[in-house]
């Protein structure tokens, strides 16, 4: 099976593509902006023409899309998200190599939801920022555009690679630094979330599994369990093997999208909660439809998820 992986060099690219390769069945190809790509090209500026013939040449079975952008201006989550969906899209339709698109979508695009509530494809989606909405309209994209094609919804995830600027990559960087330095309170806010964290290798094993599916539409990709983001950081404090106290703050209001949110340790409070992903403080999937239609739940637990962040942020000590 020939499969061509746009965003390889990602956050989540890069586990997918390991997962890939570990498949003798799989002939990948990874298509992007960066040097370590088989082919550069970026999706955001180049044309479909140009994409259909590649497409035409190497003539894949499955195409999957990890490319985009969680950080930005309103353009800039736009072009990445939205328009490189579009270029995609219109450059399969005029391929002749009718390939099967696995498209990764996102939980903000569905925005905030009830509390102890479980989000089901079928929910309306009310994408509560910028970037959520540019999701949404690439998804929207994707299920209108006539092809084969399954949209892959992650919900929050994590596992070893996670960002040092996601919530949870951040709660690891305050624990290192307090150790670092002595301390033996750690001060954080916003700490009353609840996501549904779903390790990345997990995140990984779905997308494989949807290219060998027939699935079509969305399909949500979580654990079906909402954690507190202090329990989390409850977990993590244990395993880092910190003495201290954790002391939860007030969190000030959620800040506009594409101000950076606030973290800190010892006596200083963060300026803003760590999800200001437009969700609210509630998000927990439903899992259904990737256990009946992809044959597909998740198997790693947080508890090792943050194990292994925990251990790449140690080696920065």
């Amino acid at each position: 099976m020939r499969v061509l992986l746009l965003g390889a060099a990602g956050y989540l690219g890069r586990f997918v593509a390991d997962r890939l390769l570990a498949d003798p069945a799989v002939q990948l190809t990874a298509l992007g902006r960066g040097d370590d790509a088989d082919v550069r090209f970026d999706l955001s500026t180049g044309s479909p023409g140009a994409l259909t013939r590649f497409l035409d040449a190497v003539h894949p079975g499955v195409v999957i899309n990890c490319a985009g952008t969680i950080r930005g201006t309103a353009s800039e989550l736009a072009r990445h998200n939205t328009v490189a969906t579009a270029t995609l899209c219109e450059s399969l339709r005029r391929s002749g190599c009718r390939a099967r698109l696995v498209h990764i979508g996102c939980a903000a695009e569905y925005g905030p939801s009830q509390n102890g509530s479980s989000i089901a494809e079928d929910a309306v989606a009310r994408p509560g920022g910028p970037y959520g909405v540019s999701k949404l309209a690439a998804t929207e994209l994707v299920l209108g555009s006539g092809l084969d094609a399954i949209v892959l919804r992650v919900f929050s995830p994590t596992g070893p690679g996670t960002p040092a600027g996601s919530p949870l990559g951040r709660l690891a960087d305050s624990l290192r630094r307090a150790m670092q330095h002595g301390d033996t309170d750690l001060r954080l806010g916003g700490l009353g979330v609840h996501r549904d964290f779903v390790d990345v290798r997990d995140v990984a094993r779905a997308v494989h599994a949807a290219t060998l599916s027939a699935a079509q539409g969305v399909v949500n990709i979580g654990t079906g369990h909402a954690v507190r983001l202090r329990d989390a950081a409850v977990t993590l404090s244990r395993i880092a093997g910190f003495g201290g106290t954790l002391h939860e703050v007030d969190a000030l209001p959620v800040p506009r999208q594409g101000q950076e949110p606030g973290g800190a340790h010892g006596h200083h409070a963060p300026a803003a909660p760590p999800y200001p992903d437009g969700c609210g403080p509630w998000q927990q999937a439903d899992v259904r439809t990737a256990r009946d239609r992809l044959g597909w739940r998740a198997r790693i637990a947080l508890e090792e998820s943050l194990a292994d962040i925990w251990m790449e942020a140690a080696c920065r000590m």
